[in-house]
């Protein structure tokens, strides 16, 4: 079944996730990986690596396989600009919580050489995060980055720096355990004071995203940023047993993410007051 459906609920906060959602730190990422993926054995990882047999999908196993083969990435992957280092090292290492916090921790140590290269996604992301704000909802952000690494990214990005956007932000040495667990979204809403519920959304543009959305019992908004067809969407979340987590929705730009919160929102009011 095609992912269609809207939001069940207006939301009380909206959480979007920070690489390849609101900034494009496309470069600085994937030179980080082309950095720590060599480096597997020597970090005690190539074992841990999956077999491709055990991939979620065809083009899972592809990019399992030649890493093993070749300890980089398809170049093909690198120029598509698609997929993020959380839902490589879930594509490499699946439910090896161990071998992901390791892999993660490497890539931060590359990562560093590389922080400086960060713009934003869309050229209007200050105005819609500004309108979502004037609708009385708070925002925030949820990034799997160290917490410096973030803090500098979001002073310079833009040139002035975004600080004033968010009421919230959470990042990966926060909390015990990254995405695709739900911490991060739990803490978040913690500090605004509110519990998980449908009328809390998360953005994001992974399948990691959610994961993390849908375990801590919130809206999930995908975020399609890469325009990826409707076929690609039902494959990457197909709704099965093993791999049941689809998106409430899905939007194509921070602009379609605030025009829907705010039409609802709008649309919510006007059920209350026919109800009055």
């Amino acid at each position: 079944m095609s992912i269609l459906q809207l939001p069940h609920a207006p939301p009380a906060a909206v959480l979007i996730d920070w690489h390849a959602t609101l900034v494009d730190t496309h470069d600085a990422m994937y030179h980080a990986v082309d950095d720590v993926l060599p480096r597997l054995e020597e970090l005690g990882l190539w074992e841990r690596l999956l077999r491709p047999e055990e991939s979620k999908t065809i083009e899972d196993a592809k990019l399992v396989k030649y890493v093993r083969e070749h300890h980089k990435l398809h170049p093909k992957i690198t120029a598509q600009r698609k997929i993020s280092r959380t839902d490589i090292f879930e594509v490499l290492f699946g439910a090896d919580g161990d071998a992901k916090r390791r892999i993660h921790r490497a890539f931060d140590d590359c990562y560093k050489n590389y922080v400086d290269e960060v713009h934003p996604l869309e050229p209007d992301i200050r105005a819609q995060l500004e309108r979502l704000r004037a609708a009385g909802v708070p925002v925030g952000v949820i990034s799997n980055r160290k917490r410096d690494f973030f803090e500098h990214e979001l002073a310079i990005v833009d040139g002035s720096g975004w600080r004033d956007l968010f009421d919230v932000t959470v990042c990966g040495d926060d909390v015990a355990h990254r995405k695709p667990a739900p911490d991060m979204l739990l803490k978040a809403l913690a500090e605004l004071g509110l519990e998980p519920s449908e009328r809390c959304w998360y953005a994001g543009d992974s399948t990691t995203d959610v994961i993390a959305a849908k375990d801590a019992g919130i809206t999930a908004i995908f975020y399609n940023g890469a325009h990826w067809s409707q076929s690609w969407l039902d494959k990457i979340f197909p709704g099965t047993v093993s791999h049941p987590h689809r998106p409430d929705a899905v939007v194509d730009s921070i602009g379609g993410l605030t025009g829907l919160a705010r039409r609802m929102l709008a649309n919510g009011k006007r059920v209350e007051r026919a109800r009055a």
